[in-house]
């Protein structure tokens, strides 16, 4: 990208939400559409840093249309404080489900050069970006792992998000038979994981529905370690059956935010 269409680019992630505005105005809309898809095609990317809250300063490679929330550091506030809270210099935190790595560099920033951020990643798109914020940002304690996190360690389909719905493709999630755009992805399951590295102290979830697989692929670490999670929930049974089994397993649960619950060890 040339200096001028960085710098139109990174214009059009300021200004994105005035220019919505008149998307919306009859006739005036298509032509602000059209202008826009022209001076800055929908793939571009753009190197912002992120201006406020606990993030500030972290380098983001950006989408101008979608990355408006992460630039202004406003991304699941709730999920930022109880990080804030809960994380202290040479802890272990685990990021399943990184997408782009924002937790997981807040979480670095947090824990230190001496703690360690596991990042597991599924869509290697995905996970291209996330280990350019991790060099960016010159984070050498975080690992980044291009696996789903699962039940137990096997290979399993992977449904990767239409770029057209979600250019960030940040949907994508575990299937149980071919799907478009479905790959193949190397899963593990936790307890499997933890036997060649650091057991988390936290673990923060974000799995798009698999989160009792994730669980179930963690008995013995939840047994064992008693990580804190944040897992977020993507329907009611899966909160129901989460609570009900974190519960036996001695871990008092709280809501966290609207979607998110926060389990802690009692």
């Amino acid at each position: 990208m040339s200096a001028a269409s960085d710098r139109l680019a990174q214009l059009f992630l300021r200004y994105a939400s005035p220019l919505a505005g008149l998307r919306r105005i009859p006739l005036v809309g298509p032509c602000v559409s059209w202008a826009s898809a022209k001076l800055v095609p929908r793939d571009t990317l753009v190197w912002m840093q992120v201006r406020r809250g606990p993030a500030r300063g972290l380098w983001l490679h950006l989408n101008p249309r979608t990355g408006r929330n992460y630039f202004d550091g406003g991304g699941e506030v709730e999920v930022q404080a109880a990080l804030q809270e809960h994380l202290r210099t040479g802890m272990v935190f685990y990021d399943i489900g990184a997408n782009i790595g924002f937790f997981s560099l807040l979480a670095a920033r947090l824990v230190g050069v001496k703690g360690r951020v596991v990042a597991f990643e599924a869509d290697p798109e995905v996970a291209a970006r996330l280990r350019e914020h991790v060099a960016r940002n010159q984070f050498s304690w975080i690992a980044t792992e291009r696996k789903a996190v699962w039940s137990e360690s096997k290979p399993v389909l992977f449904a990767r998000t239409d770029p057209a719905a979600s250019p960030d493709r940040g949907l994508g999630h575990v299937v149980s038979s071919a799907v478009n755009d479905a790959i193949p992805v190397e899963a593990v399951s936790l307890d499997d994981f933890v036997k060649t590295a650091p057991a988390p102290d936290f673990v923060k979830c974000d799995v798009e529905g698999a989160e009792v697989e994730v669980f179930h692929g963690a008995l013995q670490l939840l047994k064992n370690k008693r990580p804190s999670i944040l897992f977020e929930m993507h329907s009611n049974d899966n909160r129901r059956i989460l609570l009900e089994e974190l519960s036996r397993l001695g871990y008092a649960c709280k809501t966290c935010g609207e979607n998110h619950v926060l389990a802690l060890p009692r």
